[in-house]
């Protein structure tokens, strides 16, 4: 009888997310209400067995992540958040989707308490879940000491056929196959369905197979009801070591609807007030009216409280234990997981000078990693296979791998799509400050991941080399031109492009102390020649965006030349042909429009007085200088694709010379 009841609580438990999710979505008028059907079951067995996780206190730094890759899902997620306890109410869940909710339409990180990060665009989650399982083995075998495991926690994923037809999926999957990241548990909610129809009129691959081809324990569940099932792949699936695991979970979207049941009608709108009647008649449901939730179904999710309570203290114990035995290590994981910098960071950063700072911007951002580095432990990162071109690589640190999982330098491989949501993920776990290195122009293939990290305001440092047509000889499918544009689009993302090495020192500062969202250092691979700063505004001036490099030679300035990156050695050169002739203009170095954007009206007038005409220049495409030049300014850039040929020649037939910019600001103070 006790196993018979205890059952029958069970599926009203589950029957309640059921009815929650689609009362959501008839009320919003808007979402998905098939997928948290059909996963019901799985959401209760992990957040009322399997996690580790407190609605007390959703950031407890050793709990299990949960990431609901399919995040179109979300009425899965909220009903559950809010059933546990979680700082959610029922009032919420019917706010669905609605202006000030804590229920948007996808999950969002930091909006809404138990969202581990914010999912929607189909693929992005997998490799969100694959970079946080790789953060906590980092941090694991860094700070655990025998008998003090204080970092060991899982990391789960929900992904659908939608993310697993996304390239980036496939992607981060081979890297944590490669990685044997034994501590990431996947969920493949198999159900055969597109918005479009069946997944067989786009796709006829066996996903079990490839994730076995790339590394991964695969196991099968015949039916997401089995309970029993769920737990037993999921003991077998923590008992795999070495490999990470992906549960195929046969799943029927709409299950309890009778007539949507199994169709693309129960993707993506609402199931229809009759039909979601006739679902509730087909589950047993006590009661037709909106938002009815069981007390006993209630107080039956509420017991995950106190179980995670009692796990939490156990683990504040545990920390108070290692605190004594290793107090240094325990103070050090404790600054890195609070995100605070080591004291005295900054004076590592070198200053050049003549013997050492005529160099490309990517060579000067090298030498600053490898200062920085040894002082800044938790800066892991590297390259998608263009170490030696980007020059990311942390020198005597060694590579991670399942041999070496303390490591500190990353093979991302060529994936720069999965680098960047690897590196999302790993800042969403804490602890480190993930970077990721490729050639400017490939920035496209991992811009949505780079959007994401801007939208959720993680830290996550870029390194863009090779960053103009001054690539030379590769020609024009590797030479960026709308890519600056692109980037500084972005809200919340800093692009960064120093014109001398000791800006790349000062840019690396500021990306250092940007905590509150990604930053992008934009860098030459043409060597730059050194400021003489003893004549020219100090390079500290990047921290706020744009500054005075140097004003006119005798008077006052007629004009401004702005210019970012290599193009200020050509303004600078400008100055002096314009001085010959008596013409005096201030050159000001513009390495961050976003920073500079965001100083006082009053010091954006000290360097941009408003009754001098503007100039600028920049390999690149001019849109992002329009706001800057004015109606009335000119801008010197290219928008127009490059060609396979030495820099200098480049440069020369494209006009982005010190001559063609001489000839605009004249034209500029003609019309005076």
């Amino acid at each position: 009888m006790a196993e018979t009841a205890d059952a029958a609580l069970q599926l009203l438990a589950i029957n309640t997310v059921r009815t929650l999710s689609m009362d959501a979505v008839q009320q919003a008028e808007s979402g998905h209400p098939g997928t948290p059907m059909a996963l019901a079951p799985l959401a209760y067995a992990l957040y009322h067995k399997h996690l580790r996780h407190n609605p007390a206190d959703p950031h407890w730094p050793n709990r299990d992540r949960f990431v609901l890759s399919a995040g179109h899902a979300s009425m899965l997620l909220y009903s559950t958040l809010y059933l546990c306890g979680y700082d959610l109410s029922l009032d919420d869940i019917k706010q669905f989707r609605q202006w000030g909710s804590k229920t948007p339409g996808h999950p969002e990180v930091g909006h809404t308490a138990g969202v581990e990060t914010t999912t929607g665009p189909l693929g992005q989650g997998v490799s969100n879940a694959v970079g946080m399982a790789l953060a906590e083995r980092h941090l694991a075998t860094t700070f655990n000491r025998d008998g003090n495991a204080i970092i060991d926690h899982y990391t789960w994923f929900v992904c659908g056929d939608g993310d697993l037809m996304e390239g980036i999926s496939h992607e981060a999957a081979s890297f944590a196959g490669h990685q044997k990241l034994g501590k990431l548990i996947g969920f493949f909610d198999s159900n055969h369905i597109t918005i479009d129809g069946g997944t067989d009129i786009s796709c006829s691959d066996d996903a079990a197979e490839r994730f076995e081809a790339y590394g991964w324990h695969v196991q099968h569940i015949a039916d997401v009801n089995d309970l029993n099932a769920i737990d037993r792949a999921i003991d077998l699936a923590k008992s795999e070591k070495d490999r990470p695991s992906m549960i195929v979970t046969r799943t029927h979207i709409g299950y309890g609807s009778p007539n949507k049941v199994d169709t693309s009608k129960a993707h993506g709108e609402a199931l229809g007030k009759d039909e979601i009647l006739l679902t509730k008649k087909e589950l047993g449901w006590p009661s037709v009216e909106p938002f009815f939730v069981p007390d006993t179904a209630l107080a039956h999710w509420r017991e995950v409280g106190p179980t995670g309570a009692a796990a939490q203290d156990a683990w504040r114990r545990q920390l108070i234990a290692y605190a004594q035995a290793f107090p240094d290590d325990a103070k050090e994981l404790g600054r890195r997981l609070h995100g605070d910098l080591p004291a005295g960071w900054e004076s590592t950063i070198p200053v050049f000078d003549a013997t050492n700072g005529n160099v490309a911007s990517r060579a000067a951002s090298g030498a600053v990693i490898n200062a920085f580095a040894p002082k800044i432990p938790e800066f892991v990162g590297g390259s998608a296979d263009l170490a030696g071109s980007t020059l990311t690589t942390v020198k005597d640190a060694p590579f991670v791998s399942a041999a070496t999982p303390g490591g500190r330098n990353v093979h991302f491989g060529i994936r720069e799509h999965a680098m960047g949501g690897i590196m999302n993920g790993m800042a969403l776990h804490g602890g480190v400050i993930p970077y990721g290195g490729t050639f400017l122009v490939f920035a496209d293939y991992m811009r949505p991941a780079i959007r994401l990290a801007a939208l959720m305001k993680q830290q996550a440092i870029y390194v863009f080399t090779h960053d103009s047509i001054g690539l030379g000889e590769d020609g024009p499918t590797h030479q960026p031109v709308e890519q600056l544009t692109a980037l500084r689009c972005i809200p919340n993302l800093l692009v960064v492009r120093p014109s001398d090495a000791n800006e790349t020192a000062e840019a690396w500062k500021v990306a250092l102390k940007h905590r509150t969202g990604p930053t992008a250092l934009v860098l030459t691979r043409q060597k730059l020649p050194l400021i003489d700063r003893a004549k020219s505004g100090a390079a500290n001036g990047v921290a706020r965006g744009g500054y005075v490099l140097v004003d006119a030679a005798s008077g006052p300035p007629r004009a401004v030349i702005m210019a970012s990156g290599s193009e200020v050695e050509i303004a600078l050169k400008a100055r002096d042909l314009l001085a010959e002739e008596r013409v005096g203009v201030r050159v000001v170095s513009m390495p961050c429009l976003e920073l500079f954007a965001q100083q006082s009206a009053e010091y954006r007038e000290s360097v941009l007085p408003k009754n001098l005409r503007r100039a600028a220049i920049e390999a690149a495409h001019p849109m992002s200088w329009y706001q800057w030049v004015g109606t009335d300014g000119v801008i010197v850039g290219i928008d127009h694709f490059g060609a396979s040929a030495p820099y200098q020649k480049l440069y020369e037939e494209f006009g982005l010379t010190a001559a063609r910019l001489v000839e605009s600001v004249r034209t500029l103070i003609a019309r005076a």
